[in-house]
C-alpha cells in the first residue's frame, strides 16, 4: 500500500474504533512508549562469548544449522541493529553474563561493569535500555545439575559470587542508561530421577539468594526477579526453583517474579496467572515465547496465548509493573527474522488489547449481562486494528506489512553468508 493509502485507511479505522469508545491515537502513544526487550541470544544461539569452549549445558538446546549466527560482540550488535530497523516502536536488549565483551577471559565470579562497557556505549548510541541475568549454565560448576542449591559450600559461594557480581553490572545499566534494569535469575538446578530429599536443597538455594541479594540497591537502577520452571533436560523429575518456590521467595523478600511461558505444564497458560500474582508481587517481569510440547522457545507466534497475556496486562492496568521480555531461540531459520517476526508478533499483540473496548466490556461484566460481554469480544476480534499496526509502522519509517523479508533476505546474502 501506499502512503496515502496507510494514511486513509488509518482515518477509517480510527472512526470505527471510536464507535466502540477508543481512541486509537492513545492506544498507539501508549504502545510507543511500552518497550519489548530483546534477547540476545537468538542471534548466536545462546553461545555467548565467555570462551570459545564454552559448551552449551544445562538442559537448554538451540536446533538447527542455519547458516550466519553472529561469532562476535559487534556481529552480534550489528545483527541486532538490522533487526531493530524493521521492528516499530521503543526495543530494549536483554543480556546474558556470557555475552561478556572483554579482551581476556574473566571467570564469572569476576565480572565487572568495565567488561560490558561497549555494551552500554552502543545502547546509549541506539537509545536503548539494558536489562541482564547471571549465566548459571554452560559451566564446569554446573556440571552436577545444581549451582545455588548445590551440596558442596564453595560451589555454591561461586555461583553466589556471581550473582553478586552481576547486580553490580545491572546497576551500572540502570545507572548509565537512565533506565531501571530487570536482572533475572534463572538457574537449571533439578534432578533426572525422582530425588529422595526435596527440602534441602530448596533450603540452600533460598540461603543463597539470600547472601547474594542482600546488599540493597536503588531500584531506580536495578531490580532482581526470579524466574521458575517446571522441569529440563537432565531435571525431568525434580526442579528445585519450582513455581511455588519462586512466588512464595518474590512475596516474602519483595524482588520481581518473572513468568515465562514455556515454563509450566502444557495445560497451564501465564495469561491466567499475571493477575494473581500481581496482588502479592508489585514487578512483574515476563518472558513471552511459544513452547510446543516442552519449553521448546519457539519463535513467538501472534497466537491466542501471545494475545491472552497482552490483554491481561491491559485490562488490569499493569503496564507500569509488567516488563515484557522475549526468550527463543530458533537456530532453523534466519536468526534476524526471527527476532522480527517474534518481536513484531508481541508488539501487535499488545496493540490489539488496546484497543480492545475494555471499559465497555467490563460494563457488560459488572451489570451480570453476559451476552453483551461474549458477542463484544468476539466482535472485536475483527475491528480493524491491522490498519491502526500499519499506520504504526508507517509512523516508526519500519516496512509495512511483509516488505522486511526483502530487507532481511539482502542482509543475509551479503554479511551473514560471509561468516
Amino acid at each position: 500500500m501506499s502512503k496515502d493509502q496507510i494514511i486513509s485507511a488509518y482515518e477509517q479505522a480510527k472512526k470505527t474504533f471510536e464507535k466502540y469508545g477508543v481512541n486509537t491515537d492513545q492506544a498507539l502513544e501508549l504502545l510507543n512508549q511500552t518497550p519489548i526487550s530483546m534477547h540476545c541470544w537468538q542471534g548466536d544461539d545462546v553461545r555467548g562469548f565467555e570462551s570459545p569452549e564454552t559448551a552449551l549445558s544445562g538442559g537448554i538446546q538451540a536446533t538447527g544449522n542455519h547458516p550466519g549466527a553472529a561469532k562476535t560482540p559487534d556481529q552480534l550488535r550489528a545483527d541486532m541493529e538490522k533487526a531493530f530497523s524493521l521492528i516499530p516502536g521503543k526495543k530494549r536488549v536483554n543480556l546474558h553474563a556470557i555475552y561478556i565483551d572483554a579482551d581476556e577471559f574473566v571467570e564469572r565470579d569476576q565480572i565487572k561493569p568495565e567488561h560490558f562497557d561497549r555494551w552500554v556505549q552502543w545502547a546509549k548510541k541506539q537509545g536503548l535500555g539494558l536489562d541482564f541475568n547471571p549465566t548459571l549454565f554452560s559451566h564446569p560448576k554446573a556440571d552436577d545439575g545444581l549451582t545455588l542449591s548445590h551440596p558442596n559450600e564453595e560451589i555454591r559461594q561461586f555461583w553466589i559470587e556471581h550473582v553478586k557480581a552481576s547486580r553490580k553490572i545491572s546497576e551500572y545499566f540502570g545507572r548509565e542508561l537512565g533506565t531501571a534494569s530487570f536482572m533475572n535469575i534463572w538457574i537449571p538446578d533439578g534432578m533426572k530421577d525422582q530425588p529422595v530429599d526435596r527440602l534441602s536443597p530448596r533450603a540452600r538455594l533460598a540461603d543463597s539468594l539470600d547472601k547474594a541479594l542482600a546488599e540493597k540497591i536503588d531500584p531506580t537502577f536495578h531490580k532482581d526477579a526470579v524466574e521458575s520452571k517446571l522441569f529440563g533436560i537432565g531435571a525431568e523429575a525434580y526442579t528445585v526453583g519450582s513455581n511455588e518456590f519462586y512466588l512464595a521467595y518474590a512475596a516474602t523478600r519483595g524482588t520481581a517474579l518473572c513468568l515465562d511461558a514455556g515454563h509450566f505444564h502444557p495445560t497451564e497458560v501465564i495469561s491466567d496467572k499475571i493477575s494473581a500474582v500481581s496482588l502479592y508481587v508489585n514487578d512483574l517481569q515476563l518472558h513471552v515465547t511459544r513452547p510446543v510440547r516442552w519449553d521448546s522457545d519457539h519463535v513467538v507466534s501472534f497466537d491466542d496465548e501471545t494475545q491472552a497475556i497482552m490483554r491481561e496486562i491491559v485490562r488490569n492496568k499493569l503496564l507500569d509493573r509488567v516488563a515484557i521480555g522475549l526468550d527463543f531461540f530458533d537456530a532453523s531459520i534466519n536468526r534476524i527474522a526471527a527476532w522480527v517476526i517474534g518481536t513484531r508478533n508481541a508488539q501487535k499483540a499488545l496493540l490489539k488489547a488496546l484497543l480492545e473496548p475494555v471499559e465497555a466490556l467490563k460494563t457488560a461484566e459488572q451489570a451480570f449481562d453476559y451476552t453483551t460481554r461474549l458477542g463484544l469480544i468476539e466482535e472485536a476480534h475483527s475491528l480493524p486494528w491491522a490498519a491502526v499496526w500499519d499506520y504504526h509502522c508507517l509512523q516508526n519509517e519500519v516496512p509495512v506489512g511483509f516488505d522486511w523479508i526483502n530487507d532481511v533476505k539482502d542482509y543475509e546474502a551479503t554479511i551473514l553468508a560471509t561468516r
